[in-house]
C-alpha cells in the first residue's frame, strides 16, 4: 500500500512514527554534506604519485620543447595524443589546457557574446535576443554561465536516452536559439547516457542560427561505476558528414580522475572553431601549464593506464552508490513517494519527490544537520516548476556517514510528503 492510499487512521499513526524518527534525527547533531560531487580523500590519494611528477630534470616533451617555458597554446603532444586516443578523436582537433573545462566553456560563450564566433553574423550581444536550450534536470554550473551572460534559457525534458529531440528540433528552428548544453555520458544529475540515435540527430538537425553550437561536456566519459566503459560516439564525424562541421564544442578533463582543480582540460572541435578559439586565447594568455600536462602524461602512461585509474575510482564510488540506492529502496520504495535514477557512472543520483515538496525536504534536512543541494539547482534560475527534484552527491562522505545522511534524507522525504497530505 502506498502512502497515498493510507486512510486517515493509518496516515495519523504513520505520521506520528515519522515525526518521532525526525525528532530523534535532530538529536544526533549531524554535520553531513551531500551538496557537491567532490572526489573523496581516498580518490584524491589515488593520484598522490602525480605530486612527484614529472620529476627533477624531466622537462622535455615529445617534440623536444622545454615545458617550463612559454608557448604552445595547443598543449603538449604527449597528453594530447593520449587523450585523443581515449575519447576517439583526431589529435589535431584536440587542445590541452589548464585545469578546468568549465573555464573554456565560459570563454567560448563570453567570446561569442562579445565578438561573435566564426559563423556569427554579428556578436551575440548585438542580437535582439539570444536563447539557449537546457535539458533538465541538468548541470547547475552550465546554467550559471548562461544566466550570467544574460542568455535566456529554455528547457527541454531529459528522457531515458537523452534530451527530448522533438522539443530540441522545434526550438532550433528559432534563429535566436544559439546553442545547447549537454552532458552526453552519465549526465549530471540523472546519469543518463545519450543513445547513438540522439547523438546523430543532434549532429544532423536543421538549425535556423548559422552559429548554433552544442557544448558537448563529456566530463564523465570514462567515469563508470562498473567494469564497462560506455561508447563514445564520433559526434564531430556525424556533424561533418551532415554538413555541420562546426556544431560541437566538446570538453573533457582529468579533474575527477587525478586531482580536482589541478588537472588538465581538453577542448575538441573543428579546424575552423579551433582557429577562432586560439586566436582569442593567444590574447588571453601565452600558454597552458605544460609541466602539469607532462606530469599527467607520465602518470597515465597510456590509455590502459587511464582505465586502470578509473577502475580504482569505481571501486571507491560503486559501494557508495549502492548503499544510497539500497537505502532509498528500503525506506521509500513501498510508499511510492519518490523516484530516483540508478546510474552506472558519473557522480550523482537524481531524486524526484512528491511535487511541491523538494524545498521542504531540503529545509528539513538542513534543520537535522544534513546539507543537500538546493531544490531546483538542476534547473535554470534554480526554478523547478514542479518543486520535485533533488540532486544527491554520494562521492565525498565515507560510507558510514553516507548511510546516516541517506537514512535522514529518507525520513525528511516521508515527513514532507505527510505534511503535504495532511493539508
Amino acid at each position: 500500500m502506498t502512502l497515498l492510499d493510507f486512510d486517515s487512521t493509518r496516515l495519523s499513526e504513520f505520521s506520528a512514527q515519522v515525526r518521532q524518527d525526525y525528532d530523534e534525527l535532530k538529536t544526533k547533531n549531524l554535520k553531513l554534506d551531500l551538496t557537491r560531487g567532490k572526489p573523496s580523500a581516498e580518490q584524491l590519494d589515488f593520484a598522490e604519485r602525480l605530486l612527484a611528477l614529472p620529476g627533477e630534470g624531466d622537462h622535455t616533451d615529445a617534440d623536444g620543447a622545454d615545458v617550463r617555458n612559454y608557448g604552445n597554446l595547443k598543449g603538449i603532444r604527449d597528453i594530447r595524443e593520449l587523450w585523443a586516443e581515449l575519447i576517439g578523436v583526431d589529435v589535431d582537433n584536440l587542445i590541452a589546457g589548464d585545469s578546468s573545462s568549465l573555464n573554456i566553456m565560459f570563454d567560448l560563450l563570453t567570446w561569442s557574446s562579445l565578438f561573435g564566433n566564426n559563423d556569427s553574423v554579428r556578436p551575440w550581444k548585438d542580437e535582439e535576443k539570444v536563447r539557449w536550450i537546457c535539458p533538465v534536470p541538468g548541470y547547475d554550473r552550465h546554467f550559471t554561465i548562461t544566466e550570467t551572460l544574460g542568455i535566456e534559457m529554455v528547457t527541454v525534458p531529459m528522457l531515458e536516452d537523452g534530451p527530448d529531440m522533438n522539443a530540441v528540433r522545434a526550438l532550433a528552428q528559432d534563429p535566436s536559439v544559439k546553442g545547447m548544453w549537454t552532458v552526453p555520458v552519465f549526465a549530471n544529475p540523472s546519469g543518463t547516457t545519450y543513445s547513438e540515435q540522439v547523438c546523430r540527430e543532434l549532429a544532423e538537425m536543421e538549425t535556423a542560427a548559422p552559429d548554433f553550437r552544442i557544448v558537448w561536456d563529456n566530463a564523465y566519459a570514462v567515469h563508470t561505476l562498473t567494469d564497462q566503459f560506455p561508447p563514445i560516439y564520433d559526434v564531430l564525424g556525424f556533424a561533418k558528414a551532415a554538413g555541420n562541421p562546426n556544431r560541437f564544442w566538446m570538453m573533457s578533463s582529468t579533474s575527477k580522475i587525478t586531482m580536482a582543480g589541478a588537472g588538465v582540460s581538453f577542448f575538441v572541435s573543428s579546424d575552423e572553431n579551433l582557429a577562432w578559439y586560439l586566436k582569442l586565447a593567444s590574447v588571453r594568455g601565452i600558454g597552458p601549464n605544460k609541466v602539469n600536462q607532462l606530469a599527467h602524461a607520465r602518470y597515465f602512461g597510456d590509455v590502459a593506464g587511464i582505465k586502470a585509474v578509473m577502475g580504482q575510482h569505481a571501486s571507491s564510488l560503486a559501494p557508495k552508490f549502492t548503499r544510497v540506492l539500497e537505502i532509498l529502496q528500503d525506506r521509500l520504495g513501498e510508499y511510492e513517494v519518490a523516484r530516483w535514477t540508478k546510474p552506472e557512472g558519473g557522480y550523482f543520483i537524481s531524486l524526484d519527490v512528491i511535487d511541491g515538496t523538494a524545498s521542504r525536504v531540503v529545509e528539513l534536512a538542513k534543520e537535522a544537520g544534513i546539507a543537500l543541494t538546493g531544490a531546483g539547482s538542476s534547473f535554470p534560475l534554480k526554478d523547478d516548476p514542479n518543486n520535485r527534484n533533488i540532486r544527491l552527491a554520494p562521492s565525498l562522505p565515507p560510507v558510514a556517514e553516507l548511510e546516516l545522511a541517506m537514512d535522514g534524507v529518507a525520513t525528511c522525504v516521508l515527513l514532507a510528503a505527510i505534511e503535504k497530505l495532511e493539508v
